[in-house]
């Protein structure tokens, strides 16, 4: 291999992996918001799939900025259900989450079916790309990082923002006692609830929005099952960044730099069977679960908890 072939995979495999992070990002920022408060979310796989959907058809008919609020609205709409069931109702966290994951993959097909018909591929305008000058001429690093979709720009701002506001302000440390020990944050006068209930909507709500970066921000179309675990794969990014927004952006970018190298090496015929390829993004999976094994979870994660027992 010459020097200019190897820069030149490095600079795609990067570019192309900073655009694959995004979705799984997203959607783990909002998962970190939810089990820190104790409340564990399985349903993101289907909040994904249905913010997807609806984000497209949104913005098909209405516009791509459109399709971002829809994404949005109906993922927050889902993850107020699953607070409705676990935080209020105190149904079985797991079974909730499962339940909701299906419903939001049957919801999604749904929705696509009731606006095209088998066999149409429409296709919708992305979000725009926005180049930095100088920085985007950097060798390698420079395509990756600054010359990018609008997108990337906005999920930046938001890690900073959600990691600032975990870390560094009273909202966050009320959110860390509640999913650590509800009984005695609830004794200092937080509400329980409506932190769990304000935490899972917000989940949901990046949920939505991850379906969306995906199936307008990145594919410019929406196909059945086009999240394809990425859901899950997000729950495995929150436990190998320990709850943490900024380690949730290295777990999250280093699935995407993975997965943005099978593709590429795919494309260019190395010669390995694609069926391993393939499985190369999830055997990074495990690889996360095993490294994270000694991770400590939020006290309170999973437990449901009423008030005055």
């Amino acid at each position: 291999m010459s020097l200019e072939y190897v820069v030149n995979l490095l600079t795609t495999v990067l570019a192309s992996g900073v655009r694959l992070t995004l979705p799984i990002l997203v959607a783990a920022l909002g998962e970190v918001y939810a089990e820190r408060s104790g409340v564990l979310n399985l349903g993101i796989e289907g909040m994904m799939e249905f913010g997807a959907a609806i984000g497209f058809v949104t913005a098909y008919f209405y516009g791509s900025e459109y399709g971002l609020l829809a994404g949005a609205l109906f993922g927050a709409f889902m993850g107020l259900l699953h607070a409705i069931l676990s935080v209020r109702l105190r149904v079985n966290q797991v079974i909730s989450g499962l339940t909701l994951a299906l419903l939001g993959e049957g919801l999604a097909i749904f929705t696509y079916r009731s606006f095209f018909k088998p066999g149409e591929a429409p296709r919708v305008r992305g979000y725009p790309f926005i180049e930095i000058p100088l920085l985007s001429q950097i060798p390698i690093i420079g395509p990756a990082l600054f010359d990018q979709s609008i997108l990337f720009y906005l999920t930046i701002v938001i890690v900073v923002i959600a990691s600032i506001i975990l870390f560094k302000t009273t909202i966050g440390l009320n959110i860390r006692a509640v999913g650590e020990n509800p009984r005695a944050a609830e004794a200092l006068g937080i509400s329980v609830y409506g932190t769990r209930t304000a935490c899972v909507i917000f989940g949901g709500l990046m949920a939505g929005l991850a379906g969306v970066f995906l199936s307008v921000g990145q594919m410019s179309m929406y196909y059945e099952g086009m999240v394809a675990g990425r859901g899950w794969i997000a729950l495995a990014i929150v436990i190998f960044g320990r709850w943490s927004p900024h380690m949730v952006l290295l777990g999250s970018f280093l699935f995407g730099v993975v997965d943005a190298f099978q593709l590429r090496v795919q494309a260019e015929g190395w010669g390995i069977p694609h069926q391993f390829l393939l499985m190369l993004p999830y055997i990074f999976t495990l690889v996360v679960f095993a490294c994270a094994r000694k991770a400590v979870q939020p006290e309170a994660l999973g437990l449901p908890y009423k008030k005055g027992e």
